[in-house]
């Protein structure tokens, strides 16, 4: 019986260690060179630079390069990014797509704030410059650097999401440090004006005093009728919501299989 057990037992070890393998091993590289722009040393610059977005952002980015895509650029870069961390996680992906000469920024998670509109097109505008005179690895870098910038400066006062489907405006609050070191000093002093006024004003101690409400109360009910003389209706004109990548404060959004996601591209 117990030889039964054993041998059960190293059958369960050996069939996790077989469906854990290929799980482990799926892991998207942050840098996939399909194409074939970059050199070993290159990838590895990369490799770290986003390194250290992920932990800023707790999330992932990615720089993909291709030359056989056939799908739309977004698309594409959508599926990519949701394949590599699922729907609605923090990251973002840079497609260098080298046979429709399309660049392309996904934007997930927190990264959908952190880069609007406004600093994925400033964004673009480096990487469009690098890709025009052929150095993509410069390129690469200025996305990276771009990212890491505008994740240090923090979601920017005022942002807000568009959906470009239905226009539906998602306002976005931002407290910066003085805020809150403000909010915290008037809340103390609040508290402790309230509490010596009290105390000075009622010099009592807690419960040796009892208010005798039965003695002092007193109610009076009288007739009351209410009566609609008169009644206004107010309009007001919605604003439309601004065209995608149209910049400002915000993020354009997009859904796409099922998770939300931001961006912007550009041919070059």
């Amino acid at each position: 019986m117990t030889k039964t057990k054993n041998s059960l037992y190293l059958f369960f070890l050996l069939a996790v260690s077989l469906l854990w393998t290929p799980i482990v091993g799926a892991a998207t590289p942050t840098v996939n060179d399909e194409a074939g722009l970059f050199t070993s040393d290159q990838i590895a610059t990369l490799n770290q630079q986003a390194q250290e977005i992920n932990e800023k952002i707790k999330g992932q980015v990615f720089i993909v390069t291709t030359d056989s895509n056939s799908e739309e650029p977004r698309d594409f870069a959508d599926n990519y990014l949701r394949n590599a961390i699922g729907n609605d996680q923090n990251g973002s992906v840079l497609l260098l797509d080298m046979g429709q000469r399309e660049i392309y920024i996904s934007t997930s998670g927190n990264m959908i704030d952190y880069l609007t509109d406004r600093r994925i097109d400033s964004t673009l505008d480096d990487v469009y410059d690098e890709m025009t005179n052929a150095n993509y690895f410069a390129a690469a870098q200025a996305y990276l650097t771009k990212a890491s910038g505008y994740v240090d400066e923090g979601v920017p006062g005022g942002h807000y999401r568009v959906d470009e489907a239905t226009g539906k405006i998602t306002r976005y609050k931002v407290l910066t440090t003085i805020e809150i070191v403000i909010a915290l000093v008037l809340a103390a002093v609040l508290g402790i004006a309230f509490y010596v006024i009290n105390v000075s004003r009622y010099q009592l101690k807690s419960g040796t005093y009892k208010y005798p409400f039965r003695e002092k109360a007193s109610i009076k009910l009288t007739d009351k009728t209410d009566r609609l003389t008169n009644s206004f209706v107010t309009t007001r004109r919605i604003p439309k919501a601004p065209p995608p990548g149209s910049g400002g404060g915000g993020s354009t959004t997009h859904s796409s299989g099922g998770g939300t996601f931001g961006g912007g591209g550009r041919s070059f």
